[in-house]
């Protein structure tokens, strides 16, 4: 694309089929929800507080008010999803958006600075409901696109056969010999020394200072997450509790939560939740998040209270989910990269 802009006829009419294809299944996608009594909601891309989840970064901007009267810093959102639980507070029950989001310093074949999520919640029923709507929705974009198969790099997946079901554990296991429970018997402070050195001894180049989050992570990228979706969709779940972010801890076991990723090629396409309802551990965990964004960032971001009253005000027992719409149309297109599947790409 070096000398040419996305506008020009003659770059725009590549493009052009994938675009076509996106709109009918983003269509369809609707469809689907309607067929489900869902309503299609929108919720301001402002947002007073930025995302406090320590590896991602809002882009700011300053609003002002008529005739110098104020100014306050907003934030484009990473996510529509503290708004839309405060839709679910006020009395909706099945609600979902494709929203614009945005994230600061992502750039690859598979991030954009904005993108679009398809995020949806259901009121009343557990998360294991959101894994069939995805496995619904990934057959629903390859039918629309006339598919059979899903590829990328040298990985292919039947977007029809029915998925894999595995935990987070079980994978660190299967795929690396990896006892991952065995770092997080204390969930809210789990021991990176013996994650560290499970590492090392399948290779990694750690350091004896890195948190457990960050050997976690590259154990995953390193090892875990290329053999995810070959051949038949895989639902990751049960992600250990240290990493449960805004979903609930698992009742039977309080070291894994009710959260799941969808993959398919190795590339993760939801996270979706059994949604935490209890205000004071959501605090305790924005605080954790606060201080680990300080340390690893310098940046120390105010805790959105009113997302907190929603809270306390009671959001209902709910399970809700985020499924890049741009990496599914960029896998039942066939398309090697995710500015490809955007009708005006930044």
């Amino acid at each position: 694309m070096i000398g040419k802009e996305w506008w020009q006829s003659d770059e725009f009419s590549l493009r052009l089929p994938i675009l076509l294809a996106r709109a009918r299944i983003i269509l369809a996608i609707r469809d689907f929800f309607n067929k489900y009594e869902f309503i299609e909601v929108e919720t301001p891309y402002l947002q007073r507080y930025p995302s406090l989840e320590p590896h991602i970064m809002s882009l700011s901007t300053e609003l002002n008010e008529p005739f110098g009267t104020s100014s306050q810093r907003l934030y484009l959102h990473t996510s529509p999803e503290f708004s839309m639980k405060k839709l679910l507070v006020a009395g909706m029950k099945r609600i979902f958006q494709f929203a614009h989001v945005w994230r600061d310093g992502e750039r690859s074949p598979i991030h954009h600075p904005e993108f679009t999520m398809l995020e949806w919640y259901r009121v009343g029923e557990k998360y294991n409901v959101l894994m069939e709507d995805c496995i619904e929705i990934l057959s629903i974009a390859a039918r629309v696109a006339s598919v059979k198969e899903l590829r990328h790099k040298n990985k292919c997946c039947d977007p029809f056969a029915e998925p894999k079901y595995l935990t987070v554990a079980q994978a660190f296991f299967d795929y690396c010999g990896i006892d991952l429970l065995a770092s997080t018997n204390d969930p809210k402070n789990p021991n990176a020394k013996i994650l560290i050195k499970a590492a090392q001894s399948c290779g990694l180049n750690i350091k004896e200072t890195d948190s457990w989050h960050d050997v976690f992570f590259s154990i995953m990228l390193e090892y875990i997450e290329p053999h995810l979706g070959n051949d038949v969709p895989l639902i990751l779940y049960n992600y250990p509790a240290p990493l449960a972010s805004l979903s609930r801890l698992c009742p039977d076991n309080n070291m894994t939560s009710e959260r799941f990723e969808l993959y398919v090629c190795g590339i993760e396409l939801a996270n979706g939740f059994g949604e935490l309802t209890d205000a004071t551990e959501q605090r305790r965990r924005f605080n954790e998040d606060v201080n680990l964004k300080e340390q690893l960032y310098g940046l120390r971001y105010p805790i959105d209270e009113d997302f907190l009253n929603a809270l306390e005000t009671k959001l209902p027992d709910c399970s809700g989910i985020a499924f890049g719409i741009d990496r599914l149309i960029m896998l039942v297109t066939g398309t090697k990269t995710i500015e490809n599947v955007l009708w005006a790409p930044i």
